[in-house]
């Protein structure tokens, strides 16, 4: 298993704690999501110290507002250097099509690669029990994703979030150059926490994923080196 598809959720409110992490899988882990948990009780101190130890860093705060708003709330965030960030595509095609005009004017103003965009589709703390409560009308969570997943593509996107059940459907119908960031990663499948979709990180890896972003598997563990160093053997 390839390292460099791993990404750790930093999934806590203190930057000492996100950054005993950081420390503990030096060598071993290189990409890190940043979440509304700590960015919010951090502030972006938390990205700048993370990218002072040559990390990547994939800020997922899922922006969702009108597109103008959206719009000037990228153009903030890129100055953090972000690696990765995530967009709603609930928001719409417009929405996500000013959050990539964002990304294009500063990337070229400031003559830096580009972040990927990445958009959520459905959370994996949704189930299809869920889905129905939400909407007045019958819609499979698998369709909702593919249709989700197909918007992004036509607006620009570089990819989505998306269950690792959705991998392989979402590869076929946007391509192979489309990134899929599968969350709900579990190293045993008896572990669900508060995710609806869950699954390990070979099954992902096999559906098709780019990406998989594990948490408290790897956080709330004893020895985290141990686990990252049993996963890519």
């Amino acid at each position: 298993m390839d390292p460099g598809r791993i990404i750790v959720a930093l999934d806590f409110s203190k930057k000492e704690d996100a950054l005993r992490i950081v420390d503990e899988l030096e060598g071993l882990v290189n990409f890190y999501k940043i979440g509304l948990e700590l960015f919010l009780s951090e502030g972006p101190s938390i990205i700048s110290l993370i990218k002072a130890k040559n990390k990547k860093i994939f800020l997922d705060l899922k922006l969702h507002d009108i597109p103008n708003t959206v719009y000037k709330a990228v153009k903030s965030l890129l100055q953090y250097e972000i690696d990765m960030f995530t967009i709603h595509t609930s928001g719409g095609t417009e929405m996500m099509k000013k959050a990539l005009l964002a990304v294009k004017e500063y990337s070229y103003k400031e003559n830096i690669p580009p972040p990927k965009i990445l958009g959520v589709t459905v959370l994996t703390s949704l189930n299809q029990k869920a889905l129905n409560e939400i909407f007045p009308f019958s819609i499979s969570q698998e369709v909702l994703v593919k249709n989700l997943a197909l918007k992004a593509k036509q607006a620009g996107l570089d990819g989505v979030v998306a269950g690792a059940s959705s991998a392989k459907e979402i590869k076929e119908l946007c391509g192979n150059g489309f990134i899929v960031v599968t969350p709900g990663i579990r190293i045993e499948k008896t572990e669900f926490h508060d995710q609806k979709i869950v699954a390990t990180p070979q099954e992902a890896f096999s559906l098709g994923a780019d990406y998989i972003v594990i948490g408290r598997a790897i956080t709330r563990n004893n020895s985290p080196r141990r686990i990252i160093t049993d996963m890519i053997k």
